[in-house]
């Protein structure tokens, strides 16, 4: 049934040509979020990169308790050269009052299609004066990762909003690379900006890892690519 529900949110949103979309319905009690992009403040800085090209969205429900659970799909497993990836979630998040509040919840990435264990990612973090920091260890046993990130919110003197993302990664299994070198942990980090203009979000990121030339053989990191990038995407939404 999840399945189904995924592949019916990417065929309503043709996420497939990156266009950011969210719908929010509200059912009894409840707040539902149907998107191509994650919608919760903590997971989001934690669910795998979107796969170049593949259909991606997911589904979010919360309580005005503080409770909420999800699942998105980094790739919707719907071409012939992608396979299905779920990123479920279960979270509490709590406001104190309007300038402090924590979050904490699991994360349980898979690949239904692919043989192989499961893993997953306990996070948590705080929300000061409409800025959030965070942190998460994630228990994949062929890389073992901790993950720090910053929204720092909006910047006043810049009218932008800025994010920074870093994180360590410890391989189960050393890499051996053309050289005959050994690949055994590494780090990578992202820095964003974004800001509305015209109706649409503007995001300018950089990305970068520890990793280089055939070092990059080793890389499965936060980021869509291990090199130093710099990337400008333009999303608008339709509803």
């Amino acid at each position: 049934m999840i399945r189904p529900l995924l592949l019916l949110s990417a065929a309503l949103l043709f996420s497939s040509v990156s266009l950011a979309q969210q719908m929010k319905r509200q059912l009894g009690d409840f707040d539902f979020t149907l998107g191509t992009t994650p919608s919760r403040s903590m997971a989001q800085g934690l669910i795998s990169p979107s796969a170049v090209g593949a259909f991606h969205g997911g589904l979010d429900l919360s309580h005005p308790n503080g409770w909420y659970l999800g699942q998105y799909a980094p790739s919707m497993g719907v071409t012939h050269n992608s396979t299905l990836r779920l990123d479920s979630y279960l979270g509490y998040k709590h406001h104190f009052d309007s300038s402090l509040g924590y979050e904490v919840g699991l994360i349980h990435y898979s690949q239904p299609n692919i043989a192989g264990p499961d893993s997953y990612a306990l996070y948590g973090g705080v929300s000061v004066l409409g800025s959030r920091f965070g942190g998460a260890l994630r228990d994949n046993p062929d890389n073992r990762t901790g993950t720090l990130f910053a929204d720092f919110g909006h910047l006043p003197m810049f009218d932008v909003d800025f994010t920074v993302k870093l994180a360590h990664h410890r391989l189960g299994t050393p890499f051996t690379i053309g050289d005959g070198s050994q690949v055994n942990a590494f780090s990578d980090w992202s820095l964003e900006l974004s800001r509305p203009w015209l109706g649409i979000d503007l995001n300018l990121i950089y990305s970068n890892s520890s990793l280089s030339g055939d070092g990059c053989d080793a890389y499965s990191g936060i980021n869509t690519y291990c090199d130093s990038v710099v990337t400008l995407k333009a999303q608008r939404n339709f509803f």
